[in-house]
């Protein structure tokens, strides 16, 4: 394209300047070689010295050439008498124009000027251009250079270029590649602070959040499915027993009573992993509308008043009057949960302290007991899905691990958080901070 450029330019504005300035030169050596012919051949040869290409004809076989030879002689013959009749040739404006090299360095006699002188008497033809060679041969070679130099640099750069952008990019082709069979273990480099590191920092986060959520799928499947296999293999093992028509009426009426007590436990984990499912694909699906936080908390004491009575504990209840906006349902859900699990952890004498408090934006509600309490190396995995402590699993086994993580997701659905402090043997406390909307 840059020798496109240049030869237009050439063309356009360089010849016709080049042709104008030739021919007032030829002009100036037509009237010395008419007003000194005795020196005509030592002039014409110190012209050619000095980087033009000469040529002199009478049209008759009377010719000399000045300077060195012309690459090609292609002056037709009557070009020669137009000149010889006294027209003035323009060979440099009207030479055609070529796609790459421009008509500047074309040695051609036919790309010269041409116009008539007398010498002696007689009618001459003379035509003349410049020695490309002579007066740019040092300077041509010194702009190849350069130009061979750049382009040969240019095209390192380049490649340097292309290979520090595309080697990382086909890194992480690999990597994907490798991440499509399901293997996470990758490695790239980081250390790039451009925008291709970070996309391999990006990239190698968003790999290890996938091996996380892989295995935390396959954690879930095998939870779910050891927690339906459990009851469905007590229902079919009993409803077999149940075939037997020698069974006392007694031990018909356990096993019957054992059956609907698998099936409500099977149709609460089924409830709870829908309420999962649904908040971890639709979090928009929550009807929110203002609300009472005093007059829920206090419903949910009594719900579970018969329980605290039969466990002779003792229920502090600090709650403002806050108006909440959210889900009702759901968050009625949250307190259940906390309050039952506070119950369910307290050994009989203990208090219980549910309060509520409204503090700058936010709403804070605190479920704090005084029961066993939780480990430090356990308490962070309270909210997993499925995990059980090991003693709630002897306590408790229709316990599904779920409750915490699903009171989780409704805190956060809802723009808030929910955190749990304890000390072995003094107690749990849980924290959950809900914006005033």
């Amino acid at each position: 394209m840059g020798f496109f450029a240049s030869n237009f330019y050439y063309q356009v504005k360089i010849k016709p300047q080049n042709d104008a300035k030739l021919t007032k030169m030829a002009i100036g050596l037509q009237q010395f070689v008419q007003d000194h012919p005795d020196a005509v051949g030592e002039y014409l040869l110190s012209t050619a010295s000095l980087g033009y290409k000469l040529y002199l004809s009478n049209g008759q076989g009377d010719e000399k050439f000045y300077g060195l030879p012309f690459r090609k002689n292609d002056l037709g013959e009557e070009v020669l008498q137009n000149v010889l009749a006294g027209e003035v040739y323009h060979g440099v404006a009207e030479f055609p124009s070529q796609a790459f090299v421009t008509g500047f360095f074309d040695n051609q006699l036919s790309n010269s000027i041409g116009l008539p002188v007398r010498i002696n008497g007689q009618t001459y033809a003379l035509f003349m251009r410049p020695d490309a060679e002579v007066q740019f041969g040092e300077l041509r070679i010194f702009f190849a250079v350069l130009l061979g130099v750049s382009v040969l640099f240019s095209l390192w750069f380049v490649l340097v270029t292309v290979l520090h952008v595309v080697k990382p990019i086909t890194r992480l082709t690999a990597a994907t590649k490798r991440i499509s069979k399901g293997r996470y273990d990758i490695r790239l480099n980081t250390r790039r602070r451009d925008e291709i590191g970070q996309l391999a920092s990006h990239f190698m986060i968003m790999s290890q959040e996938l091996e996380r959520t892989n295995r935390a799928r396959q954690e879930f499947v095998a939870n779910v499915s050891h927690e339906i296999e459990s009851p469905l293999t007590s229902i079919q093992g009993f409803a077999h027993a149940l075939k037997d028509s020698a069974l006392p009426e007694n031990q018909r009426l356990e096993y019957l009573s054992i059956i609907d007590g698998e099936s409500r436990r099977l149709s609460m984990l089924s409830k709870q992993l829908l309420t999962l499912s649904s908040l971890d694909y639709d979090e928009n699906a929550l009807q929110k509308k203002s609300f009472d936080l005093r007059a829920q908390l206090r419903q949910v004491v009594q719900i579970m008043e018969w329980r605290l009575t039969e466990k002779e504990l003792a229920v502090r209840l600090h709650v403002e009057d806050i108006t909440l906006q959210g889900d009702t349902n759901l968050l009625y859900q949250v307190w259940m949960n906390l309050l039952s699990n506070a119950i369910k952890y307290t050994p009989s004498g203990g208090t219980i302290t549910l309060s509520a408090e409204a503090t700058g934006g936010s709403c804070k509600v605190t479920v704090a007991d005084t029961g066993e309490g939780i480990s430090a190396a356990e308490l962070p995995m309270i909210f997993d899905r499925f995990y059980k402590v090991d003693k709630a699993r002897t306590r408790d086994s229709n316990s599904s691990g779920l409750g915490l993580s699903i009171a989780k997701k409704i805190i956060e659905t809802h723009g808030g958080t929910i955190e749990a402090s304890s000390t072995v043997g003094t107690g749990t406390t849980f924290t959950v901070n809900l914006p005033l909307l």
